[in-house]
């Protein structure tokens, strides 16, 4: 697919080719204004599946905005509650990091299960989706192989622009 920018120049318009990658992607909006001290690490971990999906990208939500995402902080341990595919709540819990585990890989493995991942456990440090169960010295929060191309096929059928996506996600 072929995606034409537009520029006006001295009054006349210019086309020039953009990528494509990012025009296909949907776009879901996180809210973190209940993550307390998690702020950084949802980015971070939000971050990490930009860099490695191209159907999906995750971005803050801007002010007085619905978000398809909303996170969390609490005391118990960290988890998902999925509503559909891309939206739901996530808990950053201060448990497993009180027992040693990192914030941006228990970011970016909540955020797995918001795009329809499920825990892959027990299971390595390399596969992001084992969670917890890869130990407390894994600070792995990059998704394998496998676990980015499923993500793929789960938005790749998506059928709808970005912006209508979004759209119809602020009515529902």
């Amino acid at each position: 697919m072929l995606v034409v920018a537009l520029a006006w120049t001295m009054g006349q318009a210019s086309a020039t080719a953009a990528p494509s990658t990012s025009a296909a992607a949907v776009v879901l909006t996180y809210d973190t204004s209940g993550a307390e001290e998690f702020v950084d690490a949802v980015d971070k971990g939000a971050a990490v599946w930009n860099d490695n999906v191209e159907n999906v990208q995750l971005k803050p939500a801007r002010s007085g905005e619905r978000a398809n995402i909303e996170i969390l902080a609490d005391d118990g341990w960290p988890r998902a509650q999925t509503t559909s595919l891309g939206n739901g709540t996530i808990w950053m819990g201060r448990q497993a990091v009180d027992e040693g585990h990192d914030t941006i890989r228990i970011a970016a493995h909540e955020l797995g299960h918001i795009l329809g991942l499920p825990d892959k456990k027990p299971g390595p440090c390399s596969s992001l989706m084992s969670g917890a169960s890869a130990g407390t010295d894994c600070t792995n929060a990059t998704p394998d192989a496998s676990e980015r191309a499923e993500v793929e096929d789960n938005f790749a059928s998506a059928g709808v622009s970005p912006a209508v996506y979004a759209a119809r996600l602020y009515l529902d």
